[in-house]
């Protein structure tokens, strides 16, 4: 029996209509879809699916043991991570030497901070593989702030919110442009980075990029520190202009 493939479908920030026409055919064929999920809820990457899935398909919720109850750099989370990424590779294992493709469906890109690359690095040894790109979370949202990002020859710098504030503070000093994601919970150290690196006037404040509860402002205007996990901070670069 031939094997089956592996594809990462990448479905964009959030919404249905930036699913590109690629993505869709592979859903369409694929036999197996499956996605990832915080426990008890269907996932973000499978709600932007659900207007293009035909019936008919197996689906294989592949659900986190832990999200952000512990820190990502706690022993616990690394081994709870780790075993659910073995298991979950071998049960799509099962699929592929079934002779089934399987479309393993990701929010964003399958390769920018994407959970898929956990079971591609598992998987692509054994199977045939496919990654599908998709619109990456930082595109939706300076879109949606409508704001320029990087002028003539502008570097763009992205960077995570989890750094230490001193690494993040001198990282935005020398960036000319740049996206700051994993917001969520340190959204107060986000803002005191970019007030010490003397970004803070330019920066933008974005949550839910592309969906229906978007919202974007200034970060100087954003009230409160609370912010969800789908939330960037932009910080644009103001280089050469015509």
């Amino acid at each position: 029996m031939i094997p089956g493939r592996l594809i990462g479908v990448g479905l964009g920030p959030g919404d249905p209509e930036l699913v590109t026409l690629k993505a869709l055919n592979a859903m369409r064929v694929a036999p197996v879809i499956a996605y990832f999920a915080k426990a008890g809820r269907r996932g973000h990457a499978r709600a932007i699916a659900d207007p293009h899935l035909p019936e008919g398909r197996i689906e294989e919720a592949l659900a986190y043991p832990v999200t952000t109850e512990i820190a990502f750099d706690d022993p616990a989370y690394v081994g709870a991570l780790s075993a659910f990424y073995a298991e979950s590779a071998a049960r799509l294992a099962a699929h592929l030497r079934a002779g089934r493709d399987v479309a393993l469906l990701c929010e964003g890109d399958p390769l920018f901070y994407g959970s898929f690359m956990h079971l591609y690095e598992r998987l692509r040894g054994e199977f045939a593989t496919q990654v599908i790109p998709g619109i990456s979370a930082m595109s939706g949202a300076w879109s949606a702030a409508g704001l320029p990002m990087t002028w003539g020859d502008d570097q763009l710098s992205v960077l995570a919110a989890t750094l230490p504030l001193a690494a993040l503070t001198e990282r935005l000093k020398r960036a000319e442009a740049a996206v700051v994601m994993k917001v969520g919970r340190n959204l107060a150290k986000v803002r005191e980075a970019l007030s010490a690196a003397g970004r803070l006037a330019d920066a933008h404040y974005v949550e839910y990029a592309t969906q229906e509860r978007q919202m974007s402002c200034k970060l100087q205007d954003k009230q409160g520190d609370a912010a969800p996990y789908f939330s960037i901070v932009l910080a644009p670069g103001a280089g050469r202009r015509p």
